[in-house]
């Protein structure tokens, strides 16, 4: 029996915001539109989910097909459905998130004619056209970004394995773009269980002189108690 119904068809598409600091500066990974709609245009990575593909694996292949970035965790950030934001029909998109620590080399592939990595500000003040909704996309991801730092472990993905407090103070610094007394933030992660712990090595000072700079590593639990989160301001 063949089942038919009323509704109308929905396309699905999954796009993926992928964040890192360079420069001193909060970025994004996006492509330059090949073909149409938008040709031309910045996106985010992404295309239509094939089907009987699940949604994550739709991300991971988009992300690889386009940048050739593979090997990324994902999050599930939202879903964007407004009427008209494709002109191509009813579509759908799930958007993922994730961060890394350094801006990973990236070469365009399938429909994509470039890929880069762009500042953040600049996109999100209206300087640079985006495709489709992908501005509001990556308003909801940079706020996304912005209440983890506040609440787990997620400012420890922009930097290394080992890392200084220094480091990890620029993280919060860039993305939430405000200052912190380095000394109250030194004491702030030192006294909170469950964020961050010292390996027992250090660094030297980048400049040449001072102290060798303590090492530390995430803790594996990720989550930090709202009490003693950081406090933006």
């Amino acid at each position: 029996m063949v089942y038919t119904s009323e509704y109308p068809i929905f396309y699905v598409t999954a796009d993926v915001a992928i964040f890192t600091i360079s420069d001193d500066e909060l970025c994004v990974l996006l492509i330059r539109r090949g073909s149409a709609p938008h040709r031309g245009s910045l996106a985010l990575p992404g295309g239509f989910v094939d089907p009987g593909e699940d949604l994550i694996e739709a991300a991971r292949r988009e992300l690889e097909e386009e940048t050739g970035v593979t090997g990324v965790v994902l999050e599930q950030l939202g879903t964007y459905g407004t009427p008209r934001r494709d002109p191509r029909g009813r579509v759908v998109s799930v958007a993922h998130l994730a961060v890394l620590p350094e801006p990973v080399q990236a070469h365009a592939g399938d429909d994509a004619a470039d890929v880069r990595w762009v500042p953040i500000a600049p996109l999100l003040a209206g300087r640079r056209r985006i495709a489709f909704d992908h501005r509001r996309i990556l308003t909801d991801a940079l706020e996304r970004v912005r209440a983890k730092l506040e609440y787990t472990t997620l400012a420890t993905a922009f930097v290394g394995m080992e890392f200084t407090l220094s480091e990890l103070r620029h993280v919060y610094e860039v993305i939430w773009d405000t200052q912190f007394d380095a000394g109250n933030f030194q004491r702030k992660m030192r006294r909170t269980e469950d964020f961050v712990v010292e390996t027992g090595e250090s660094r030297p000072s980048a400049v040449g002189r001072g102290r060798p700079a303590a090492l530390f590593r995430a803790k594996s639990s990720g989550v930090l108690p709202l009490a003693t989160s950081l406090t933006r301001g």
